[in-house]
């Protein structure tokens, strides 16, 4: 029965998260007088460039990598 309820739930939410999601996008739309379209693909613009940050500088500060030149550095 917990296990029927907790699947209802999940299937819920999962149902909620689209509908949110197009809330917050007609949300921000409207309080930005531009179109929903441009929004959105605003939005994934910004998520990808901060994605192709977050890689760059977590492949800068990877600890193997800091270690190797570390190393390096120390056998000159």
């Amino acid at each position: 029965m917990l296990m029927l309820s907790l699947f209802h739930f999940v299937a819920f939410v999962a149902a909620m998260i689209p509908w949110v999601r197009n809330l917050v996008t007609w949300l921000v739309a409207r309080s930005l007088n531009m179109p929903e379209p441009l929004v959105h693909d605003t939005g994934m613009f910004v998520f990808v460039q901060v994605q192709a940050i977050e890689n760059r500088v977590g492949k800068a500060l990877c600890p193997v990598r800091l270690m190797r030149q570390l190393r390096s550095l120390l056998q000159r």
